[in-house]
């Protein structure tokens, strides 16, 4: 096997705590073998802490990874920077704060293709700094700057601020807000304005080890082992993507265009996932974006997509906020979910989340749980110093404020839900969450497949490892258990696999774009010959990987449950009215997930599965875990 082009074979080290720079070549068989991107992160990570996982319980973890001990990745993948559709990715991966588990998030835009031509793959940050500081990295050259002049500043003047101190506007930077460097365990990491790796709190991990930004500019070329080829099976790919159907309404509205979709299908998470229809979806729609709000559009490297939609607000209490957005998750969080019907609002409460560097969705989620707790009484107007009502822009606003500066409830909001259930017990019903991380927005409570799909990712309740809700409804009635079950687990491997190969999952998701491209691409681009089935069995290898980081850190089968409310609380509205997620079903189609996934009855890897995937030094990790359990359980 010989690398031939693809990834570029370098990976820079930064120490923080000791101000070591170094690099390392990348070894063939390790390239290969994990992929890139997250795959790569995965890996790198259990190397470097693989002593704490295996001695540690997540809930120790969560502080641990707001501890100089946690490490950082960044890492682009093998097709990230080349002539591909939508080939802009970058993973970060780490343990995190907020979940105390394996955890993953990336971005698109410019910053890893940058990376790459700079001279690197990846980075992998370890430490902390003694004062805040940004990474400047220019074809090679590596600074730790001082960074003290962006103390407490949003993300929007922190890059404006670095691209002047540079003296450079190309030169890409992505950095963290005033959330981060105060340790929301939800922060997120932004860059080029407003893309952001928002989910498991990557920009609390930054603030923790005290890094605002890490600015790169480089102007090497990457290497690829057959241009032609590589040119010739992504002209095919945007040909078909321009031939489709959709093509013409993804660019106009991008995934604000899900808004209606999933408010007909009645999944529309609303007045915090009790009902599944808003009656006012039409005032927050893609339509009503087109039409009064966006001036223009923006694009990810390589995307013809362009699904990035700059909204101006024209006029009224919000007028002159811009920003890249609202996308679906966000519209719905801060629309529905709150009881918004005020696309202006949600515009800014965007454009504030993009600044503070927050995550939209566990924002979202958090404050429709308060919302009903202060329907409840749970939460009383003396805890938060103010009344809270569906619907309230400006106290939504002002929770944004006071989530990044630990302000009042704020402080108690900025620990996520395990935090606010450690204050409020009785919030625990209320919050939509798996594994501590809160849910997106598709509603559960008639899909078994999404129940699954939250409840078994590896990272919590998101639905970018699995998105399977809109084929169970569409065409999926007379399924059998096993058909959903082997349709999760298809998702939850194919979808991975972009963020491995450092693409976006979109023109595959959205337009169906033909996986066995991506393949073609990557044998044109590294001269490894492979095949879609080949990498995706590295994809399923990489779900073993981090399923097993999880459980060594305690995660068992108590924990891959959907919310309880899909249980227990009939969906109100809409064509569902009513229905509710049938447990014993839900526990048939559990066991025969981890069956077909090849762990047993408690959700954890079987040693055979782990050594077929070649993790052979997991395996024995998993084995001396049960040995360890099985001593305990001797004892008791």
């Amino acid at each position: 096997m010989k690398i031939k082009g693809g990834y570029v074979g370098r990976i820079l080290e930064v120490d923080l705590s000791t101000e070591m720079i170094k690099e390392r070549v990348v070894r063939e068989d390790f390239a290969v073998k994990y992929v890139g991107g997250r795959g790569w992160g995965a890996r790198m990570l259990y190397d470097l802490l693989s002593d704490k996982i295996r001695t540690l319980d997540r809930f120790r973890f969560m502080d641990v990874a707001l501890s100089p001990e946690n490490v950082l990745i960044i890492a682009t993948g093998p097709l990230t920077g080349l002539y591909f559709p939508a080939a802009g990715k970058t993973s970060l991966v780490s343990i995190s704060p907020a979940t105390g588990i394996y955890a993953d998030s990336n971005f698109g835009g410019m910053f890893g293709v940058e990376l790459k031509q700079a001279g690197y793959d990846a980075i992998v940050i370890r430490g902390a700094a003694r004062s805040l500081k940004y990474i400047y990295i220019n074809d090679g050259v590596v600074e730790i700057r001082d960074a003290s002049a962006y103390a407490g500043r949003g993300c929007v003047e922190t890059e404006r601020g670095i691209k002047e101190e540079i003296g450079d506007e190309s030169v890409r930077v992505m950095c963290i807000g005033p959330a981060g460097e105060n340790l929301v365990r939800f922060a997120c990491v932004t860059t080029e304005w407003g893309r952001n790796a928002g989910r498991t709190g990557m920009g609390a991990v930054m603030g923790a080890k005290r890094l605002k930004a890490i600015a790169v500019q480089g102007s090497q070329d990457i290497p690829v082992h057959d241009l032609d080829a590589l040119i010739e099976v992504s002209n095919r790919g945007y040909e078909y993507l321009r031939r489709h159907f959709l093509f013409d309404l993804w660019q106009r509205q991008g995934l604000m265009s899900v808004v209606d979709y999933i408010n007909t299908m009645g999944v529309l998470p609303t007045y915090n996932y009790r009902h599944g229809v808003f009656e006012r979806a039409d005032d927050i729609n893609g339509e009503i974006m087109e039409r009064r709000y966006k001036i223009g559009d923006s694009a990810c490297f390589a995307c013809s997509m362009c699904c990035g939609n700059i909204c101006l607000v024209k006029e009224g209490k919000y007028a002159g906020t811009v920003v890249e957005g609202p996308e679906y998750e966000t519209a719905c969080m801060f629309g529905p979910n709150l009881g918004v019907d005020d696309f202006s609002c949600i515009i800014r409460a965007n454009y504030l989340c993009d600044d503070l560097g927050i995550d939209t969705i566990t924002a979202g989620n958090l404050i429709g749980a308060l919302m009903e707790a202060y329907e409840e009484g749970i939460v009383r107007k003396e805890d938060l110093g103010f009344e809270l009502h569906w619907g309230d822009c400006d106290r939504i606003l002002e929770l944004l404020e006071k989530i990044a500066r630990r302000e009042g409830v704020g402080d108690v909001l900025a620990e996520g839900a395990h935090g606010v259930i450690r204050k409020w017990d009785e919030m625990r019903r209320l919050i939509s969450h798996v594994k501590f991380l809160e849910q997106t927005g598709y509603d559960a409570h008639v899909s078994l497949c999404m129940a699954l799909a939250y409840a078994t990712c590896d990272i919590g309740a998101h639905h970018n490892r699995a998105w399977p809700i809109a084929k169970e409804l569409e065409v999926g009635a007379d399924w059998g258990i096993e058909e959903k079950v082997r349709l999760v687990i298809y998702h939850q491997t194919v979808r991975p696999l972009f963020d491995m190969l450092g693409v976006c999952r979109l023109p595959w998701i959205e337009l169906g774009m033909d996986e066995r491209l991506y393949a073609e691409a990557y044998t044109a681009a590294t001269g490894v010959e492979t095949s879609i089935e080949e990498l995706l069995e590295r994809s399923k290898m990489v779900y073993n990987l981090t399923r097993s980081i999880s459980v060594l850190l305690g995660v068992r089968r108590r924990d891959d449950y959907p919310p309880e409310r899909v249980f227990e609380e009939p969906l109100r509205g809409g064509p569902h009215d009513g229905a509710k997620l049938d447990r014993r079903t839900y526990e048939e189609a559990l066991s025969l997930y981890y069956e077909l996934r090849g762990w047993d009855e408690d959700g954890i890897p079987k040693e055979e599965t782990l050594m077929q995937c070649g993790l052979e030094d997991v395996a024995a990790a998993i084995k001396e875990l049960r040995m360890r359990e099985r001593e305990r359980g001797q004892q008791d």
